[in-house]
């Protein structure tokens, strides 16, 4: 992507590498609690709350081409049981690792390629500015990674009754009574039958069969 657009060194995501200098082999390790940004998850499935505690632990390592960033992310995930539609809550723990180039980096020693169409490679390149960082796309994108897509409460969770709509892990036991659809129309038409015979004989007149022998 084209260089960062200009960074706040306030924002908690945002860090500096002033102090891990520019000789490669340098290392800096840095622990920050921060509160987690706005729909830090996947959206409508399961994420971190807006403003709930996330420890980031970093390791800093200067490379010729940039600063290489290895780091772990762990914070409580909140979602909702994809079978049984109950709350539920995890403990999550996204592993991600980003290099973040220096904008002179091809004129560091690196051997500048021939020239080719590499827009694409731009757009996936992360650029520090001014020695800052922003790592907030970064930490999106492994915590979307380490969620479920699919989260349950328990990996063997009945789910609900496809029928009524109870929680089966309430009621073990829950069922209904089956009825084979193959015999339901004749059990039906059973019914009627029964139903006509006894209409017609309770509205039948005495004696009209002696009449209609006479």
């Amino acid at each position: 992507m084209a260089l960062n657009a200009r960074l706040d060194h306030r924002n908690p995501l945002v860090f500096d590498t002033h102090e891990l200098g520019r000789r490669p082999g340098a290392l800096q390790r840095l622990t920050r609690m921060i509160d987690a940004p706005r729909d830090l998850g996947i959206q409508g499935v399961i994420g971190v709350p807006e403003g709930a505690p996330v420890e980031l632990d970093l390791r800093l390592e200067s490379v010729m081409e940039g600063v290489l960033v290895t780091g772990t992310a762990r914070a409580s995930a909140k979602g909702e049981c994809v079978r049984c539609l109950e709350p539920l809550e995890q403990v999550l723990e996204a592993d991600f690792q980003e290099m973040f180039s220096y904008p002179d980096a091809d004129d560091r020693g690196r051997p500048k390629a021939e020239p080719v169409d590499d827009a694409e490679d731009d757009e996936d390149t992360l650029f520090l500015e001014d020695g800052l960082f922003d790592l907030e796309p970064v930490l999106r994108d492994a915590v979307v990674l380490a969620l479920p897509m699919q989260p349950v409460c328990q990996d063997d969770c009945p789910g609900l009754c496809s029928e009524c709509g109870a929680r089966l892990a309430d009621d073990p036991d829950h069922h209904h009574d089956a009825v084979d659809i193959r015999w339901a129309a004749l059990q039906g038409l059973a019914g009627s039958l029964e139903d006509g015979e006894k209409d017609e004989l309770s509205g039948a007149e005495p004696g009209v069969d002696e009449k209609q022998e006479k």
